[in-house]
């Protein structure tokens, strides 16, 4: 049957480009790196771009069930899909995920129905069925039998019932409320124990595939002496309510019922009739006295009602049935959980206001005022959160930054729930704030002087000048200058000779010394240089 699945090829249903949502489906069970749509042709997006542009498939949960092939643009299957074990509660089995453009900080809802394959046979329970009628039990009498499971839904769950192996028994099909088929045995021909003590039938169902599947349940009947009062429930139905937190082992319904014989007819035991596997992992019955206890934790974000069937049975294996109803109450124990979709490490001081720097998913599992979500950006800092669509928030600048005055952030963005207490979790963005020239240069005063003997040889220090300049890198830098006789050095700020000076030449230097960064601002400060006179020269007569 998989290898008939292959030869399906994949189902791509209708999509939807508008508000960014698409919709695709594929069979189950294809192999990791199926082909389920082509992305980048239903959004219009040119391949290049989806590996410039950082785009990415997102899913919900630990479990990443489909990738895109950058490549293509095509949305793959990243691991083996089984409907039963993803949806075996639900008909329509939806996966969804999110494409997220992290160059364009954009996001698309994809949803992704996987369809039903006929890779399960129906089965029972049990494969041996043990029934005990009394020889007096009139013709016409029905005796349900446990129903067969088949996980596949649709046509390819189970369909139809056959019983074969004896005249004295027929097979009846009930529709149950929900439109399930309950197989009932009915007793066609009247029973005498002394001709014969047991009965052997065949239960055969099928399912509706192509071509189908079918299972088998061997009935037993043993014929018993009369008893003629079956065991009654005190209730037709029984209700309870409970919260998800309740604790294993103790009591939730206790189920009573009464029989009116005596001795063996009387003695009565309680069971399951109709149970579902994950309420048989769940829930346990005594069958002496029709206590149901909780064996494991109940979660009412996995199923928030149960549905059981009791029966009680007496000895000569009359019966009555009962429905138990288990409501799962939710408390709040999921902590709200945020995202980071796509962030910026580093911004531009002179970005204009409202330039987006995250964008953020935030969810909680919990249901109704648990589940109401509050977020929240720490204050004392210059960005806006902004809800953003649906479940999404936008982190954005409330107006232009300085990085002279602070040059990294660390944004706590919070979310905490309605319960009482609130749950809550944070999640923290670092931002780097780059510059950009909007700084020159300053001199620590405007006019300096100094005095210097002729004599000094070359390279001998002057005076030091001091400018400044609050930007950072390359636009702070000042590269040095020669100045007539002088050489500026840019990151000291000494002025030294280039060479030596004479007196009887030029007795006093006035220099204009510029400071200018490297992005082109400048600054200028005067300098007075006096040359003092030494006895140098001999007289000439």
């Amino acid at each position: 049957p998989r290898e008939r699945v292959l030869l399906w090829g994949v189902l791509v249903m209708a999509w939807e480009a508008a508000w960014g949502q698409l919709r695709y489906s594929v069979p189950e069970e294809m192999p990791k790196g199926s082909f389920v749509g082509d992305v980048a042709k239903d959004l219009g997006l040119q391949l290049p771009a989806l590996r410039d542009r950082g785009v990415r498939v997102v899913s919900e949960g630990r479990t990443q069930y489909f990738a895109l092939n950058g490549k293509t643009g095509h949305l793959m299957t990243a691991e083996r899909i089984d409907r039963e074990q993803l949806c075996r509660l639900v008909e329509k089995c939806v996966l969804r995920c999110e494409l997220i453009v992290e160059g364009e900080m954009k996001f698309y809802e994809i949803e992704v129905e996987v369809i039903d394959i006929n890779d399960n046979a129906p089965s029972f329970r049990e494969a041996e069925i043990e029934l005990r009628i009394n020889e007096m039990t009139t013709q016409g009498s029905q005796f349900p039998l446990r129903d067969a499971e088949d996980p596949d839904v649709g046509r390819n769950s189970l369909q139809s019932y056959e019983l074969s192996g004896d005249d004295h028994f027929s097979l009846a099909v009930q529709t149950g409320p929900g439109g399930d088929q309950r197989p009932e045995l009915v007793l066609t021909k009247a029973l005498d124990r002394e001709q014969a003590a047991f009965h052997e039938l065949v239960l055969m169902v099928s399912d509706g595939g192509d071509p189908a599947r079918t299972g088998t349940a061997r009935i037993r009947v043993t014929v018993l002496d009369a008893n003629d009062n079956a065991p009654v429930f005190s209730q037709a139905e029984y209700t309870v309510r409970v919260p998800e937190d309740f604790s294993v082992g103790s009591t939730l319904v206790t189920v009573t019922a009464t029989d009116a014989d005596d001795g063996l007819n009387g003695y009565i035991k309680y069971e399951f009739h109709k149970i579902s596997e994950r309420a048989s992992e769940l829930f346990h019955l005594e069958s002496e006295t029709g206590k149901i206890t909780l064996k494991d934790y109940l979660d009412f974000e996995e199923i928030s009602s149960h549905e059981l069937e009791v029966q009680v049975r007496d000895g000569g294996d009359l019966s009555d049935s009962t429905k138990v109803t288990i409501t799962v109450t939710d408390i709040n124990d999921n902590v709200p959980e945020i995202s980071v979709r796509s962030a910026l490490s580093e911004i531009s001081e002179d970005s204009p206001p409202g330039t987006m720097v995250a964008l953020l998913h935030v969810q909680d599992r919990d249901s109704g005022s648990n589940g109401e979500l509050r977020c929240s950006l720490d204050g004392g800092v210059p960005f806006h959160l902004e809800s953003s669509q649906g479940s999404y928030y936008s982190v954005t600048t409330a107006r232009e930054l300085d990085r002279e005055q602070v040059s990294e952030y660390n944004l706590t963005v919070r979310a905490a729930d309605g319960g009482s207490p609130p749950l809550q979790s944070s999640a923290v963005l670092a931002l780097r704030v780059l510059d950009v020239n909007d700084n020159a240069p300053v001199f620590a005063q405007e006019r300096y002087s100094a005095r210097l003997r002729e004599n000094n040889a070359a390279g001998a220090l002057v005076l030091r000048v001091r400018a400044t300049d609050a930007d950072w890198g390359q636009n702070a830098r000042m590269p040095a200058k020669v100045l007539q006789k002088f050489v500026v050095d840019a990151e000291t700020g000494t002025i030294t000779l280039q060479e030596m000076l004479d007196f009887e030449d030029t007795r006093a230097f006035s220099l204009a010394v510029e400071a200018r960064d490297g992005g082109g601002l400048v600054a200028h400060c005067k300098v007075e240089v006096e040359v003092l006179d030494v006895n140098d020269n001999a007289p000439e007569v």
